[in-house]
C-alpha cells in the first residue's frame, strides 16, 4: 500500500485548480469528481494558449506544421498513457458521442444477421446506443444482467449467454453510479473464445482517473473516455479504435483519407491538453516510485492512486477516531456492499430515514459537495432493483484529503441522528 506523504499530497493538490473553493460559493470541499474531476492548472494555460491561434491544421505554413506536431506527440503520448501499441487515437465531441459512433460502426457495418450484446450495469452511454442501433439493425440485443448486490457483471454472467452469432459487444469499466470495476479482460476473454470475431466496445469514462488503462492487455476493439473526468476539461471526449474497427465503412468524407475517423477540423488545444494530462501521470509517477520510462511511472502513478484512494473510501465507509463509517448509519444502503475489493474511489448510499435529496443539500450548506442519483434514467437501472428512489454519492479522487472524509463523516453523523 502506498501512502500520499503530507508534502505529496500538498504538491498534488497545488496542480489543480479550485481544490478547495469554488469560485461561485467560496470554501467547500469537492466530493463529486464522478461528474467531472478537477482541472489540471496546465490544462487551463494550454487551453487558453491554443484558443488564440488562428491557424488550422493542413496548410503550407510554419504554424500549420507546429500544430500538426503537437497533435502527433498527443497521440503518441496517448499510446503510453492507454498502452495502445496499435490502431488510432482521435478526439470527439464528447465521450457519450464517440460511444454512439464506435457501436454505430460496428452494428451497422457487420452482417445483417448476428446479436448485439452488454449488461444491464452499463451507463446509458453506452446502453442506449447498443439498443439503438440493434433495433435499426435488426439484430437480437441481448442483455447480460448484473448483480444487484455487488452492482458488478462478471465474466461468468457473459459466459452463460454468448453465443457465436455475436457481432459486437459492450462492457463497462467501472460504474458511476456504484464506483465498483468489472473485469474487462475477463469478460473480453469470455466473449472472444465464442465469438472471436466480435467487435468488443468499452466505455472507461468513470475507470480512466482512478488506475491504470492497459489496452493490449484487454484484447478489445474501442475504449472510450472523457478527458473532463481524468482532469483535462469538457468540450472533447477520447476514443481508441483498432485496425480492424477502422477496416469497417467508417463515416469519413468522400475521396478523403483513408481510414479518417475525425469529422472537421479538430481542437488542436484538446489534443495538448490530454497531453497536459499524461505528464501530470508522469510526473506522479516519478514521486512514487524510482520508475525512468514513461509507462512505468504512469503505472506506478496508477497504483499510488488506487491505493490511496482505497485508504479513503475504506475510511468513509469504515468510520476514523470517532467518528463513525457510512456503512454503520442506522438504516443504510452501501451500494455495491461494504467490502467490495473492486471499488474505485465512489460510495454511493441512502438512509432509510433521511432522503437523500435532504442528505445532499445539508452536506452543501456545510460546504461539502456530493450529488443526488436518481432512479432516471442514468441510474434506474442500478437503484430500481435495489428499491431506491435515489441515493447520494461522494466521488473522490486522490486530491482529496483525510481530513476533507472526516469532515463529511462528522457532518454525517448530525445528519443521521
Amino acid at each position: 500500500m502506498i501512502s500520499f506523504t503530507p508534502t505529496l499530497g500538498k504538491a498534488i493538490r497545488d496542480r489543480f485548480a479550485h481544490v478547495d473553493s469554488c469560485p461561485f460559493t467560496g470554501p467547500r470541499i469537492f466530493f463529486e469528481n464522478a461528474g467531472g474531476a478537477l482541472t489540471l492548472h496546465s490544462v487551463i494555460a494550454t487551453s487558453a494558449s491554443f484558443a488564440g491561434i488562428p491557424d488550422n491544421q493542413g496548410r503550407n505554413n510554419p504554424a500549420s506544421a507546429a500544430l500538426a506536431d503537437v497533435i502527433k506527440q498527443a497521440r503518441t503520448d496517448m499510446a503510453v498513457f492507454f498502452n495502445a501499441p496499435g490502431g488510432q487515437f482521435f478526439v470527439g465531441e464528447s465521450g457519450t458521442e464517440l460511444i454512439f459512433r464506435l457501436i454505430r460502426t460496428a452494428v451497422m457495418g457487420t452482417a445483417d444477421t448476428g446479436k448485439v450484446i452488454g449488461s444491464s450495469v452499463e451507463h446509458p452511454a453506452s446502453r442506449s446506443a447498443a439498443l439503438h442501433w440493434a433495433n435499426i439493425a435488426g439484430k437480437e440485443y441481448v442483455n447480460v444482467a448484473h448483480d444487484d448486490a455487488t452492482g458488478q457483471v462478471t465474466p461468468a454472467a457473459y459466459s452463460a449467454v454468448i453465443s457465436p452469432d455475436v457481432q459486437v459487444a459492450t462492457i463497462l469499466h467501472t460504474s458511476p453510479v456504484t464506483g465498483i470495476a468489472n473485469d474487462v479482460a475477463g469478460i473480453a476473454a469470455v466473449i472472444r473464445n465464442v465469438a472471436p470475431d466480435a467487435f468488443i466496445i468499452v466505455d472507461g469514462i468513470q475507470h480512466a482517473s482512478h488506475g491504470s488503462v492497459d489496452i493490449a492487455s484487454y484484447g478489445i476493439d474501442g475504449y472510450v473516455v472523457s478527458p473532463y473526468k481524468v482532469f483535462s476539461r469538457h468540450g472533447y471526449g477520447v476514443a481508441w479504435v483498432s485496425d480492424r474497427l477502422t477496416s469497417l465503412p467508417i463515416e469519413t468524407l468522400r475521396n478523403g483519407p483513408a481510414g479518417n475517423w475525425e469529422m472537421g477540423t479538430r481542437d488542436t488545444g484538446a489534443y495538448a491538453t490530454f497531453s497536459d494530462v499524461v505528464a501530470y501521470f508522469q510526473w506522479l509517477g516519478g514521486e512514487v516510485s524510482q520508475e525512468t520510462d514513461v509507462r512505468a511511472r504512469i503505472e506506478a502513478a496508477g497504483v499510488a492512486i488506487h491505493d490511496y484512494e482505497k485508504t479513503l473510501t475504506d475510511t468513509l465507509l469504515n468510520g476514523v477516531d470517532n467518528l463513525p463509517g457510512l456503512a454503520d448509519l442506522p438504516g443504510v444502503t452501501i451500494l455495491g456492499g461494504r467490502e467490495n475489493p473492486d471499488r474505485e474511489g465512489l460510495v454511493s448510499f441512502a438512509l432509510d430515514h433521511v432522503p437523500a435529496e435532504t442528505i445532499v443539500n445539508a452536506l452543501n450548506i456545510q460546504g461539502i459537495r456530493t450529488h443526488i442519483r436518481r432512479a432516471d434514467h442514468y441510474s434506474g437501472n442500478i437503484l430500481e432493483p435495489l428499491g431506491l428512489e435515489s441515493a447520494v454519492r461522494v466521488s473522490l479522487c486522490h486530491y482529496n484529503s483525510m481530513e476533507e472524509v472526516r469532515s463529511l463523516l462528522a457532518a454525517m453523523k448530525e445528519i443521521a441522528d
